[in-house]
């Protein structure tokens, strides 16, 4: 079946609440309101089987809840970053920021465009965030950026 990526609306929380929690993420600061800054790939039955969110500080945005199943294609999470690029294009920001502590995922997204960049030069705003604190925490953390 076709898998289709659209925007999560209020109606979504408890399924991407689920979803997430399956994947041993967490939901802190999941509300109504943060689903209009989240997409998700679904099957033909409307089974998530992908979401990528975005936290948004100021003109700024941090990418976050990148999952998906390990049936999904490469194309489509392509499709799904691209979407969130767009998504926060519409939404006015101004650059979209990622952590990870995987390495091996740092070219991925630095063909997408993102550029490594030093904690310190994060935007102030994202230092009141428990994400962002938490990240800060664990070893090898990379932060990369992108101007949109």
């Amino acid at each position: 079946m076709q898998s289709v990526i659209r925007k999560a609306d209020k109606e979504d929380l408890k399924k991407v609440r689920e979803f997430l929690t399956n994947a041993q993420l967490g939901t802190e600061g999941l509300t109504e309101e943060s689903m209009d800054y989240f997409l998700l790939l679904e099957d033909g039955d409307g089974n998530i089987r992908g979401s990528l969110g975005m936290e948004v500080f100021a003109r700024y945005g941090l990418l976050r809840s990148l999952v998906v199943t390990s049936s999904q294609a490469e194309k489509e999470i392509l499709i799904l970053l691209n979407q969130m690029l767009q998504l926060a294009k519409e939404k006015r920001m101004s650059s979209m920021f990622l952590a990870t502590n995987k390495s091996a995922a740092l070219p991925f997204f630095e063909v997408l465009g993102f550029q490594r960049l030093e904690q310190e030069k994060l935007p102030s705003e994202f230092y009141s965030a428990e994400h962002i604190k938490h990240i800060l925490n664990v070893d090898n953390s990379y932060f990369l950026k992108i101007s949109l």
